[in-house]
């Protein structure tokens, strides 16, 4: 958590106007923006849409505290929407631009005295087959992207669950989500590639990540996962050393279909990523692997960007 910053005159914590919260599965960061719409404050903890259930009233209450925070309102994003979350709140379509999100804040009831709750809807849209995709919390990553001048092409969101979305004009017309971040989780923690594994504080081996985003390219993804375990067992790669392995053949894989079927994200066009450090590396090496080429926007950057154009919407700026 970042240390609060304080107003040297009164010796208190600055005054915070709006603070955004993007709400995800298991995990929860917390931002507080000044009268300005400048970052003052930030609290990240575990308390994701999962062990929220039937308390997110009192667990965003302790969010504010850990603030200390009293803000005009409070911005909702992520899994809090969700069937999973506080509201389920009804998706958008491809019909509502990106700069238009706060028209569709949707109100939590509040008790008095309390700031205002306001979700932030995700996006539901249907490919060329009629398959629906989903995303709740990217948007707004996509809506600060947008402030910050990238209105047209692909992006990626690489996470839990990694998102692909392609901008037109500012509006959302293409999904497609990976669920490689969940994959590398459960394989790495359960069953025979986990066993092979071993303890998943082993150092990261750059050339086994290599490796494994060479395997992706060799054939069925489930025939090369088993691939992982035969190269340990055979005693070919350290089971250190898998865990590396594991994540290149992921992404890779991920890749690799985002090239065969995203029109748009060819070899030689500039996309969009927006992500952690830890990851935007991975996928950074990934992509010169595959001769794709990324650039780097920094998620929390974007994040903070979209909550100040909803703070001028919602009048607190």
């Amino acid at each position: 958590m970042k240390v609060p910053s304080v107003d040297a005159a009164t010796n208190l914590p600055e005054a915070v106007s709006l603070v955004g919260v993007d709400w995800g599965t298991t995990q929860r960061r917390a931002y507080a923006l000044d009268g300005r719409g400048t970052l003052v404050r930030q609290h990240a903890d575990a308390d994701g849409a999962l062990a929220c259930k039937n308390r997110f009233a009192q667990s965003l209450d302790a969010a504010l505290q850990a603030l200390q925070s009293k803000p005009h309102s409070v911005v909702l994003s992520g899994m809090v929407g969700s069937a999973l979350g506080w509201v389920a709140v009804p998706y958008l379509d491809g019909g509502v631009a990106l700069r238009d999100l706060p028209n569709h804040l949707h109100a939590v009831p509040r008790a008095a005295g309390q700031p205002s709750a306001l979700i932030v809807p995700g996006y539901c849209l249907r490919d060329a087959r009629g398959q629906p995709d989903v995303m709740r919390g990217e948007e707004t990553q996509l809506l600060g992207a947008l402030l910050l001048g990238y209105d047209d092409g692909w992006f990626v969101l690489p996470g839990t669950h990694s998102k692909w979305v392609q901008l037109r004009a500012g509006r959302v017309v293409a999904i497609r989500t990976y669920m490689t971040g969940e994959l590398f989780d459960l394989l790495g923690q359960h069953g025979t590639l986990a066993a092979a594994a071993g303890a998943d504080a082993a150092p990261w081996d750059d050339g086994s990540f290599q490796h494994g985003l060479r395997s992706s390219q060799q054939g069925a993804l489930g025939h090369q996962l088993f691939g992982a375990r035969a190269l340990v067992v055979c005693g070919e790669m350290p089971a250190a050393h898998a865990r590396a392995y594991l994540s290149g053949l992921l992404i890779g894989a991920e890749l690799q279909d985002v090239l065969r079927c995203s029109e748009g994200a060819a070899v030689g066009q500039s996309i969009c990523l927006i992500g952690a450090p830890a990851l935007t590396k991975r996928y950074l090496a990934a992509a010169a692997h595959f001769q794709m080429r990324f650039e780097v926007l920094d998620a929390q950057r974007a994040y903070v960007r979209a909550l100040a154009h909803f703070q001028i919407a919602l009048g607190t700026l």
